[in-house]
């Protein structure tokens, strides 16, 4: 699998530190899932998407670079590692209502596009710890 050197250096990560990478995923989810203001709920799911999607970059050995279009290669490389053009459609779908949060004066997140959200997400993390465990 080729990674970017742009958005991507090796790194030698642990067995522990993938593991961790990802409890820290679990727990912005849980947060996600406990909070009842629907931004919240939404950003919360977008860090845990974000998280999951990096631990399993780690598990390739690679630590992703903090540069300008970061997040959309982490997208793009968790959707071609995990086949699932999906990944790519609605990640880059919430990549951009996040940036529309900052950068444009905020969002309005309704219920059911919060759930689908969640839904998506849960999914992908389901697949990720398949890899990575």
């Amino acid at each position: 699998m080729k990674f970017e050197d742009k958005y991507f250096a090796d790194f030698n990560f642990s067995k522990e530190q993938v593991r961790s990478n990802f409890e820290n995923a679990e727990r912005d989810l849980d947060i996600a899932n406990k909070d009842k203001i629907l931004e919240v709920k939404f950003n919360y799911t977008y860090s845990a998407f974000l998280k999951s999607a990096i631990a399993l970059i780690s598990f390739y050995k690679k630590k992703i670079k903090s540069v300008p279009g970061h997040h959309i290669k982490i997208i793009e490389k968790t959707s071609e590692i995990l086949k699932d053009k999906s990944i790519n459609d609605m990640g880059n779908l919430m990549r951009t209502k996040r940036n529309l949060d900052l950068y444009s004066g905020g969002i309005e997140v309704m219920q059911k596009e919060c759930k689908e959200y969640m839904e998506f997400v849960v999914s992908v993390m389901k697949k990720i710890k398949k890899v990575i465990f």
